[in-house]
């Protein structure tokens, strides 16, 4: 019985490859070079890649139980649809996909849609799966370090319908969980899909409260200028990114990103623990940027 872990040099496939081993789990990990992973003693770490089809059967051989997490790239779609078909030509009947939440609403946004197709096809195929939907990271935010130290501003431009953001950690967690609950059960279990957010909706406005909090300094929220937003994406990504990602705050603005009722609970109670805060994350963040 051996689980492998799909997009496992990340910072939630770290976390995931971490915890199943901590759990006693036999682990094989897919990663691009080999050599230049470090993971847990006793993962099994086969080189792979996506669009390798020889590669992929031969990872996919033996395994019984699929997470699968596929980065945001121009072929994320074409990446999960082989992935997804390949596992089940090797007969894999468990699967935790990693989506996002309102991939069905933000119809615009490239990325969420590619993941609606995805979970389409795992619907068709009535394959045996937990499809996971975050919210936005806690940890995306790490990217606002110069923003908010040197120019007292929060630079997301995620509106103010809300946000209920989620700690990258709370992710991971609930995938383990997901992963041995199907890798364990006797026989495959029926698929289900599960909102992954966190226990408050943010504003632009809240989140640079919380940071005025926690740095000890006036944090202005730098507004809603997506345009501006794409602008400074493009200085460091591929033009069709900071385009994406622009649509994603526009919704964030439109639409929000609130759980359905029940949500919290539900994940709070499979945790056996409350959701970390935004709070907690901005303290531990500003903490380490601090002692670095």
């Amino acid at each position: 019985m051996t689980i492998l872990v799909v997009g496992s040099t990340g910072n939630i496939g770290r976390q995931v490859v971490a915890g199943l081993v901590a759990k006693g789990a036999d682990v094989r990990a897919l990663a691009r070079d080999p050599a230049k992973a470090q993971f847990p003693a006793g993962v099994a770490v086969v080189k792979g890649d996506l669009m390798d089809i020889d590669a992929m059967r031969a990872a996919l051989t033996g395994v019984s139980t699929l997470f699968l997490l596929n980065a945001v790239t121009a072929d994320e779609v074409t990446q999960a649809l082989i992935t997804l078909n390949l596992a089940h030509d090797a007969g894999i009947e468990r699967i935790v996909y990693l989506s996002v939440i309102h991939s069905d609403l933000y119809t615009n946004v490239p990325h969420f849609t590619g993941k609606f197709t995805v979970e389409r096809m795992i619907e068709q195929f009535d394959m045996a799966a937990t499809i996971l939907r975050p919210a936005y990271f806690f940890d995306n935010d790490v990217q606002q370090k110069t923003a908010l130290l040197e120019y007292g501003v929060y630079g997301m431009p995620i509106g103010s319908r809300g946000l209920s953001m989620v700690a990258t950690s709370d992710i991971a967690d609930l995938a383990v969980i997901e992963l041995l609950r199907r890798e364990q059960a006797a026989t495959p279990l029926p698929r289900t899909t599960i909102n992954v957010v966190g226990p408050d909706s943010l504003t632009g406005e809240r989140v640079a409260a919380i940071w005025s909090d926690v740095l000890g300094k006036p944090i202005a929220y730098g507004g809603d200028d997506t345009q501006a937003f794409e602008a400074m994406l493009r200085q460091f990504s591929p033009s069709w990114t900071a385009y994406d990602l622009a649509l994603m705050a526009r919704r964030f603005q439109s639409d929000g990103m609130i759980p359905d009722a029940g949500d919290v609970e539900r994940l709070e109670a499979m945790l056996g623990r409350p959701l970390a805060s935004y709070r907690a994350f901005a303290t531990e963040t500003a903490a380490a940027w601090a002692k670095a």
